[in-house]
């Protein structure tokens, strides 16, 4: 599972016109799953977003979460960051879940967010969505869940 998470002032996506997530301080996480993930990468990634030191604490030094900062996630569900653009100009998705399985695995990622006490919004699955994000910093970091097996206790 990939995840690729942007600090940000303020987020919202929209489908169709309409805002279907907003958040104002926090990650805006854009999330891919492959054929190969399992519930335990979206649980696993899900810790580890909600974990990341990445808001400044009266030091000035990246210390605090997403909790700890009083932010909220926008998640997004994204299967081409599993794009493979090495020949051709056009990308293939051979290595994306197909939607059966990246849908519930996106769903759960975002329960297992909620079950760590952060503010949860979300895109939409299987929708084109407009995503208006404001970096702040920028800060931004891709997350890769381990190999089958290798998840942390």
């Amino acid at each position: 599972m990939r995840a690729l998470v942007q600090r940000v002032l303020r987020a919202r996506v929209t489908v169709e016109g309409r805002a279907s997530g907003e958040i104002g301080a926090g990650l805006v996480v854009l999330l891919g799953a492959t054929h190969e993930d399992r519930e335990a990468d979206a649980d696993w990634t899900a810790r580890k977003v909600a974990g990341l030191r990445v808001f400044a604490d009266e030091k000035g030094l990246m210390n605090r979460d997403v909790r700890e900062a009083g932010g909220a996630i926008l998640a997004v569900p994204q299967f081409t960051l599993y794009g493979d653009a090495r020949r051709g100009r056009r990308p293939d998705f051979v290595r994306a879940a197909r939607p059966e399985h990246a849908e519930p695995l996106f769903e759960r990622f975002c329960a297992a967010l909620a079950s760590e006490r952060v503010a949860v919004a979300r895109g939409v699955f299987r929708a084109h969505m407009e995503v208006e994000l404001v970096n702040d910093g920028p800060v931004s970091l891709m997350i890769e869940s381990p190999p089958a097996g290798a998840h942390e206790p």
